[in-house]
């Protein structure tokens, strides 16, 4: 007996897990329904009916506006969100927000063909009525894929037209695209008026020190620009004095006036010092005779006078071609120094000529 009671103990605590185990998974595999989407908003627009007719605006509103932001576009119909717009709007007027009841009725009247009449004629009627305390403006862009700023806000879509309300007051609206410069814009908003504006935005010009930069590292400027308050002009740089065969000349011209100069300097040096040698061993020659040095210059040249001989003709060869050399390196440096005031482009005054006219001059006319 006690084996068969144990036995039917046994199997009873099965039979009792195995049954919690089919249950749980009957649960994993055909889980609780959740409340969808669409019953959300059903929700929200339940509750915005209640409150509107009982006269709360502001819960009203609320619901709505939650009832509208719940709204996809995949689980309802183009009409259902026309519908909530409308009535966000409706909501908004009776709160006094001119601006949002507007733009809600607008974007409600867009889809107005999928709404029955009765709530198209609510709806425009609740339009003319906030139309009356806000501006409205037509805003055209091109490109139509810039950013649109409206009092330095961004707003979320791009179009090239756009359909926006405005509280009364001055705006200001932005336009901006890569590549393209800034379009401002600020306009009065006047109640019950429209307004139409036009933006296009230029492409973005390209700096003239871009467009003039040289295509490499090597190359110079060839140009200046100098500004001014009413804009800027290129003046060309002067050319430069060494740039041509006239420069070559004159770096060899100063080359030339600096060797022979040094040259002649050297030598007339050297002709002082073999005159100061032949200063000393001629009075040492005529210190035991005063005719001995009218005597020494006419001997022969086998005599012991012959070092003075030598030394006199070393001096005066020295000398004379010192001088030489220091003349000629002042000539050709005179010359030189000229060609500099002779050239009108080193000067500059190629560009004095610049705003002079082309016309010859003629006989009897006043010079300007």
């Amino acid at each position: 007996m006690r084996y068969i009671a144990h036995s039917l103990s046994v199997v009873l605590s099965l039979g009792i897990a195995i049954s919690f185990t089919k249950s749980a998974s009957a649960d994993d595999i055909h889980p609780k329904a959740r409340p969808s989407d669409g019953s959300t908003v059903k929700d929200h627009v339940r509750r915005g009916q209640r409150a509107r007719d009982a006269g709360l605006w502001t819960e009203a509103h609320a619901a709505y506006k939650a009832a509208f932001e719940a709204a996809d576009p995949e689980t309802s119909t183009e009409g259902e969100r026309a519908e909530l717009a409308g009535q966000l709007g409706l909501c908004e007027l009776a709160l006094h927000k001119y601006r949002d009841a507007a733009e809600h009725l607008a974007r409600s009247l867009e889809r107005r063909e999928a709404l029955p009449a009765a709530l198209q004629r609510r709806f425009e009627q609740g339009q003319r009525e906030a139309a009356k305390h806000v501006a409205k403006l037509v805003l055209g862009l091109d490109p139509p894929d810039a950013e649109v700023f409206i009092d330095g806000q961004r707003i979320g879509r791009t179009a090239r037209t756009y359909t926006l309300f405005f509280e009364p007051g001055k705006h200001m609206v932005r336009g901006r695209a890569p590549g393209r410069e800034d379009a401002l814009h600020s306009f009065l908003a006047v109640a019950g008026a429209e307004h139409e504006i036009t933006m296009q935005l230029p492409r973005a010009a390209v700096s003239p020190l871009q467009a003039d930069a040289p295509t490499s590292p090597k190359e110079a400027p060839k140009a200046l620009s100098l500004s001014s308050g009413a804009g800027s002009t290129t003046k060309a740089l002067p050319p430069s004095p060494w740039a041509s065969w006239p420069g070559a000349l004159r770096v060899a011209g100063i080359a030339v006036t600096t060797g022979t100069v040094l040259g002649g300097g050297v030598l007339m040096v050297r002709a002082r010092r073999l005159d100061e040698d032949l200063s000393e061993r001629r009075d040492g020659l005529t210190r035991g005779s005063p005719s001995s040095s009218t005597m020494c210059w006419q001997a022969a040249k086998d005599s012991p006078c012959a070092d003075l001989l030598h030394l006199r003709d070393a001096r005066n060869l020295s000398a004379g071609l010192g001088t030489a050399l220091v003349i000629t390196g002042g000539i050709i440096g005179t010359v030189t120094a000229a060609s500099f005031f002779t050239d009108f482009s080193f000067l500059g005054l190629t560009q004095l000529r610049i705003g002079f006219t082309s016309r010859p001059w003629r006989p009897g006319e006043r010079p300007a």
